[in-house]
């Protein structure tokens, strides 16, 4: 039986005395870290320069920090609601000081998007890893202690431990342990939001060295809100939509596009009339090569599982089970109403969920053959930040070598695409960002860093179109590539290709593709945003109603700040607005400017109550 601690420090000291001072620590990606462990080891290997200790992990986990006055008056109140209880991490707060000492290394495989960019202690101890080596990058370090978050349930008086929401790599490392080509120690910390999940993570107790076990270390779990869907998310979610086949299989990447794509699902399966109507006016005179209601259902196999794929099993489209079970995955993340969902989840249902090492969910390799019988017909759905013409995909870093996020499973699944019969990959992005002089297409003619190669090009999918790249000559590809990008950019990019001889002189792009803007996506949906088939937030929200009601109006101020002759131009217009009404008032009095005591305070408002009736305008409210 595992030695159980209540003191974080107490059992840090086990840890040293059983391992010594050489640790190399293990930490799951997201959610499952033991923060309260870590960071005892941490103050130890601070204070005792004699203590070696390597941080091997991904995906660290903050609380969101606000970079102006107004985020700060709209976040801070959020981040206290969801994130107050939730102990920083005491090794990035290291980082982010420069202060790291030089007996302790944190090295990660991926990030969390964007926020170690331009840290050059971060960027230089980053791994480039498909998330299927990261287990084994590890262990040729000499892995010595894995610090895991777990639930705890008593059956039949035994004590049980679960994995939870991380079984991703652990599973693994255990399988290597117990093939004798690794030995380490597991230590746990009992989490009381943290759904005990069925299967291959619920472990007994005999397979943890130590457990911290504490209602003082006990804390809430990080869960992040979702995002509103923007039209043009909603418009690249029901293009893939139209790709998906009854009776297949389903991978998605978190975000506003799964969202997108889970809800554009759900409207084909439940009111199908509208789905084709909705797809008629996105793509005028184009046929939709899926877009009949499910029959079969779909099996899930995806290394992350989050709430768009509850919503699909309880509408009944992910209903294929593969030897009873709806949806293989290796680790979760979401916000509090997922956790909860599972915590409450009858046994039954919970048991076709099923938790698995990424070496499962990501791979076919071991027990090939049930793999392929099972993954028929799979779409694997995830997002890019950019693809070239000639298609091949930016998904995790700079051309400079800064690493925005990291490779994570997205090779894994554009692999399987080619070596499962009938699957398809599918890359998703938005055709431009930014706005004004930020403006920028994100259909490139070349870039200077790539994840996926072009000889691995599938289906690219933007606001626009889908593009259907596999087996196809490099001028055809181009082509298909311009008649989805942005119509502003459109022409320097075909003239690119030109001038590279790789698309003929004469080629023209159809008139049907030559007003692929923002405002066609918007006049296209509106009529189904009307409908309420679009809601913003599909699948529910932490956000209260008055904050849902600020964050589109947030963005209209975040894209003028790019802009400064639209700022000026909202400032005036919120200046000389009547009196507010008493939906605006709320809002202003969620930021604290219903009384505005300061010129700044009433610049804010009038941003504010000019970029509320914009967005008011865009919903049709």
């Amino acid at each position: 039986m595992p030695r159980v601690f209540s003191d974080p420090d107490a059992i840090a000291d086990d840890i040293i005395r059983e391992v010594g001072t050489k640790l190399v620590v293990g930490l799951p990606l997201g959610l499952g870290k033991a923060n309260h462990v870590i960071n005892a080891l941490f103050r130890r290997a601070v204070a005792d320069p004699s203590i070696h200790l390597t941080i091997f992990t991904a995906l660290t986990l903050e609380k969101p920090t606000p970079s102006t006055d107004l985020e700060r008056r709209f976040i801070g109140p959020v981040i206290e609601r969801l994130f107050g209880g939730y102990p920083d991490l005491d090794y990035a707060k290291a980082l982010h000081a420069k202060a790291l000492p030089p007996n302790i290394e944190v090295i990660e495989f991926f990030f969390l998007a964007g926020k170690w960019l331009g840290n050059s202690y971060a960027q230089q101890h980053y791994i480039a890893a498909n998330y299927t080596h990261a287990a084994a990058y590890l262990l040729t370090r000499g892995v010595n202690v894995i610090a895991q978050l777990v639930a705890k349930r008593i059956v039949n008086g035994e004590t049980r431990y679960s994995l939870s929401g991380n079984t991703d790599t652990t599973l693994d490392f255990m399988r290597a342990r117990n093939e004798g080509r690794t030995t380490f120690k597991i230590v746990g910390q009992v989490n009381s939001e943290l759904p005990f999940m069925p299967g291959e993570g619920d472990l007994s107790a005999d397979e943890f060295h130590a457990v911290l076990d504490s209602p003082e270390t006990d804390f809430p779990l990080f869960a992040p809100p979702s995002e509103p869907i923007t039209d043009a998310k909603y418009a690249i979610g029901f293009h893939a939509a139209g790709l998906i086949l009854d009776g297949g299989t389903l991978q998605i990447g978190i975000g506003q596009v799964g969202d997108a794509l889970a809800q554009g699902l759900i409207v084909r399966h439940r009111d199908n009339a509208a789905f084709r109507n909705i797809m008629s006016r996105l793509a005028p005179g184009r046929s939709v090569k899926e877009s009949s209601p499910f029959v079969f259902g779909l099996y899930g196999v995806s290394e992350m599982f989050f709430e768009a794929f509850l919503a699909l099993i309880d509408a009944g489209i992910i209903k294929r089970d593969v030897d009873g079970v709806l949806l293989h995955a290796a680790f979760f993340l979401g916000p509090k109403s997922f956790y909860r969902a599972l915590r409450e989840m009858a046994p039954e249902l919970l048991d076709r969920i099923q938790m698995m090492p990424v070496s499962f969910t990501n791979e076919i390799y071991g027990d090939e053959s049930t793999k392929r019988r099972a993954r028929v017909d799979a779409r694997f759905v995830n997002n890019a930040m950019m693809v070239t013409l000639l298609g091949a995909a930016i998904s995790d870093g700079l051309d400079n070598g800064q690493v925005v996020s990291g490779v994570g499973g997205q090779y894994n699944f554009v692999a399987q695409a080619f070596a499962l019969e009938g699957a398809r990959s599918i890359l998703t992005l938005e055709a431009a960002r930014g706005s004004g002089k930020k403006l920028a297409s994100n259909i490139r003619w070349s870039y200077g860093h790539m994840t996926i190669p072009r000889h691995l090009r599938d289906v690219v999918i933007t606001e626009y179109g889908v593009a259907d790249l596999r087996g196809r000559s490099d001028a055809d590809v181009i082509a298909a590539m311009l008649s989805i990008s942005d119509s502003r950019f459109q022409d320097e990019l075909m003239r690119q290709a030109k001038d590279a001889g790789k698309l003929p002189k004469a080629h023209q792009i159809p008139s049907a593709h030559r007003e692929n803007c923002p405002d066609r996506i918007a006049r296209a949906l509106k009529p189904a945003r009307d409908a309420g088939l679009l809601p913003a937030l599909p699948f529910g929200s932490d956000f209260t109603e008055v904050e849902q009601r600020l964050i589109p109006a947030l963005q209209i101020l975040a894209e003028a700040a790019a802009n400064p002759l639209d700022a000026i131009r909202l400032a005036a217009s919120g200046l000389f607005a009547s009196e507010p009404d008493s939906h605006t008032m709320e809002c202003l009095s969620r930021l604290q400017l219903d009384r505005p005591k300061s010129l700044s305070d009433r610049l804010y408002r009038a941003l504010v109550v000019a970029a509320l009736a914009r967005s008011n305008e865009f919903s049709g409210a």
